[in-house]
């Protein structure tokens, strides 16, 4: 390979990199809703994959069953997670034509994978 050959992969290496830090910036903005009980929860999580928000709707607030609420509220938030993961990753798969870069931001990463 030319000095020059290198020089242009380094170049097109280095806009590929610049093009994903800036999805990973705009992923921060987008969200991804999830529902679980029927709607009676909703979990809002960023592209970032933290979750944003957690409505409860006031007929599945139960004393008595605490545990349904709480499971609800896990499902929801997991959906939720997952979906804008998947959307992220989607984004990616765009940017790079679904190839592994290594070196590369690795959007996995910042769902704990």
């Amino acid at each position: 390979m030319t000095k020059k050959m290198l020089g242009n992969l380094m170049r097109e290496a280095q806009k590929l990199q610049e093009k994903m830090t800036k999805m990973q910036e705009e992923a921060r903005e987008k969200t991804a809703e999830a529902t679980a009980g029927g709607g009676m929860v909703t979990a809002i999580a960023n592209g970032a994959g933290q979750l944003i928000s957690v409505k409860i709707e006031k007929e599945v607030v139960n004393p008595e069953d605490v545990d349904m609420l709480q499971d609800l509220i896990i499902a929801a938030s997991n959906e939720a997670i997952k979906r804008a993961q998947e959307m992220v990753n989607a984004e990616m798969s765009k940017l790079t034509g679904g190839l592994q870069i290594p070196g590369m931001p690795d959007l996995g990463g910042m769902f704990g994978k």
